[in-house]
Order: structure tokens, then C-alpha cells, then sequence
């Protein structure tokens, strides 16, 4: 069965593999992306042409272009993963976090459920919204412990708190209006199109041009690693066969700290750049200060996704990993055209230091 499916966010790095992949089970698609600095017409890439294809530049908070497009063109699938992501970017101007991620969300869940209201007979049974969201709801994990869907929220940046704050109000939406609605909570993603700033890309990028790897802290901090197109049929699985008014958690069984994975990126990269003046590319690491309030370590049970709905990981971690150096090594313009569209977005007041390490508001101590 194919569906009519809206997905916000969708020319973003997550959304636009999911985008993807929606296309190709023969899925009608509208992309709905404010084109924010992460989000890009470049990552959708030939797809953005594809006759099941539309693509609208809108923003989740906009009350007026969400009714426009969703009455335009009738979802009887809303998956809504736009939102500002960047724990940095919180911490230095929380603002638009607040906007897009709670307002945002409040939006999309009030228009979605008038729509749904309107939908009959097997549109109506068919139709479901998800909510996509964050292991950084849940906040810092023991040694030895794992997020479950039923484990207490304690967020602990801007950027988790306003994911939590949109988990609530999904939540309440499904029970106080009956809108069918599920949500994921996802751990760290990587892979293909991601936006230089996040921890993998950076990393791979500086190194290949020989610039410091910065890393927080001791670099001790875990996480769980999903790659993103595990991440994309994991959704899928989720919208298709997910209860309305529950919650899935989607993880990659691949924990590693912080350091683990820079030393084996640039393991990595001294395969791959044999000629490479940089060489041993960890030689370049330099630990920096640690982010405020930085999390010690997350990982996922994912065992409810695996018994219901049949989803498990795909990639390990290595041959993930692998996949996404090789894709940014052969991918030069893709990283220039995507750096000069965000230069060109961002407010004045704001820029990122020059080894990637923080985002800030110029004048801020």
C-alpha cells in the first residue's frame, strides 16, 4: 500500500535519507524544510525532481503555510522530524530551539489533528503522525544501564528539554484528541549528508585538510551510534506498523566513546589518504573544554522495536563508519555548497570558531 506521506524537516540530513527511501517503496512525498543552515535542497540531490515528489519550503511554526500544505496536499502520512538539533547551538542562543522544536511541534500536532478529523473510512485507519525525537530526553546513564521507553525524562541541555517538552505535547495529543499519533526516540545518528558541524564529519573533514580534531572534554563521554539509514527504515517500520500512543526506541547497538570513534576515523583516513601530508591523522586530536552540562554516556534497549516490529540494524558500526568516509572523501562540492548556503542563512550575530568546536554569538564570553 502506498501513501501520501508529508514529511517536515525532509531536506535535512535524517530526513532527507528517509525522503529517499520513501520514494523508492513508491510513496508520494511532500518535503516540507524551512532551509535552515542544515537543511539543504542539495541533500534530496536527484530526488528532489522525482514525479512523486514535492518539495515546499516552509516553517513548522507558521500555522498558515502548515494548513496551506497539508490541505493542498492531504497526507495520510505526517512524519515530523524538523528541528533545530545542535546541543552547541542551544546552549549559545536557545531561541529558535524553543520556536521550532515546542512551537513548532504545537503546530504541526493542532493542524494534523483538524486534518485528521476531516479523513474517512480507510484514509482515516490508515492515517498516523510521527513524532520523531531524541535519547537526550532521558538525560545521563549509569554504567551498565539502557534507555527504555518507559525511563524517566531528565534533560539536561536547551536542545533536549525543548525535544522533551514536544514529546509531552505528542503525547497529549493522542490522548486528549485521539490523534493517532507515535513517537521514536532515536540515539546518535551519522552517515552521508550530515552537517559538518556534528562530531563525524567534523572530524573527518578537519582531518583530511590537516586542522586540529577538537574533543571535548577527556573524551570519555558514550554513545550509542545508528547509521542513518538504519535510522530511515526504522521510521518507515515505525509509521507503518507502530501502536498509535506508543513509543519505540531505535538505536544502533554500537556504543563507543567519544575517543574511540575519532581514533578510528582517523584509522580511517590513513587508508584512505595514504599520500596524506597529515599523516597519522591522531596526531591532530586536541582536547578542548568540555561542553556545559555535557552527558556522560547514552545507549538504547531497542529490544521492543526488534519483537514488534521487526527492525534491527543493518550496519555495524565499522562498516558504517567506512561507508560515511568514503562518501565525504568523494563529496567535496557537496560539503562547499552546503557550508556557503548556511554562511549565507545564519544571522549576523552568529558564527562557529574556526576549528568547529563551539557555535556562539559573537561578543559572548
Amino acid at each position: 500500500m502506498t501513501h501520501r506521506v508529508l514529511v517536515t524537516g525532509g531536506a535535512g540530513f535524517i530526513g532527507s535519507a528517509l525522503v529517499a527511501q520513501l520514494l523508492e517503496a513508491g510513496d508520494h512525498v511532500l518535503t516540507f524544510d524551512k532551509l535552515t543552515y542544515a537543511g539543504h535542497r542539495a541533500n534530496l540531490g536527484a530526488w528532489i525532481s522525482h514525479p512523486n515528489h514535492r518539495f515546499v519550503q516552509g516553517d513548522v511554526a507558521e500555522r498558515e503555510q502548515v494548513i496551506a500544505a497539508i490541505e493542498e496536499f492531504r497526507p495520510t502520512r505526517i512524519m515530523h522530524l524538523a528541528a533545530e538539533s545542535h546541543v552547541d547551538r542551544s546552549i549559545a542562543a536557545a531561541d529558535d530551539f524553543i520556536r521550532t522544536n515546542i512551537l513548532g511541534t504545537y503546530v504541526m500536532l493542532q493542524v494534523a489533528a483538524a486534518h485528521y478529523d476531516r479523513l474517512e473510512g480507510a484514509e482515516r485507519d490508515d492515517f498516523r503522525f510521527l513524532h520523531v525525537s531524541t535519547d537526550e530526553v532521558f538525560g545521563s546513564l549509569a554504567p551498565g544501564a539502557y534507555f527504555r521507553e518507559d525511563v524517566q525524562y531528565q534533560p539536561n541541555s536547551p536542545y533536549s528539554a525543548s525535544k522533551a517538552a514536544s514529546d509531552h505535547l505528542a503525547r497529549a495529543w493522542r490522548h486528549t484528541y485521539g490523534l493517532p499519533v507515535v513517537v521514536s526516540n532515536c540515539s546518535n545518528n551519522y552517515g552521508p549528508r550530515q552537517f559538518p558541524e556534528k562530531l563525524i564529519p567534523l572530524m573527518i573533514l578537519n582531518a583530511a585538510e590537516g586542522k586540529p580534531l577538537p574533543v571535548y572534554g577527556d573524551g570519555g563521554q558514550v554513545r550509542d551510534w545508528l547509521y542513518v539509514e538504519d535510522h530511515a527504515r526504522a521510521l518507515t517500520a515505525i509509521a507503518d506498523k507502530g501502536r498509535p500512543g506508543e513509543v519505540y526506541c531505535v538505536g544502533g547497538e554500537c556504543e563507543r566513546t567519544n575517543m574511540e570513534v575519532v581514533h578510528t576515523l582517523c584509522a580511517l583516513l590513513d587508508a584512505s589518504l595514504p599520500a596524506s601530508a597529515h599523516r597519522p591523522h591522531a596526531g591532530l586530536i586536541r582536547h578542548v573544554t568540555d561542553r556545559p552540562g555535557h552527558d556522560r554516556r547514552y545507549a538504547m534497549d531497542i529490544a521492543k522495536i526488534k519483537a514488534e516490529l521487526g527492525w534491527a540494524p543493518r550496519e555495524s558500526f565499522e562498516t558504517g563508519l567506512a561507508k560515511t568516509v568514503e562518501w565525504y572523501l568523494a563529496h567535496h562540492d557537496w560539503r562547499a555548497q552546503v557550508l556557503a548556503d548556511a554562511a549565507a542563512r545564519l544571522p549576523e550575530t552568529q558564527h562557529r570558531r574556526t576549528d568547529g568546536s563551539m557555535f556562539e554569538k559573537r561578543g559572548s564570553l
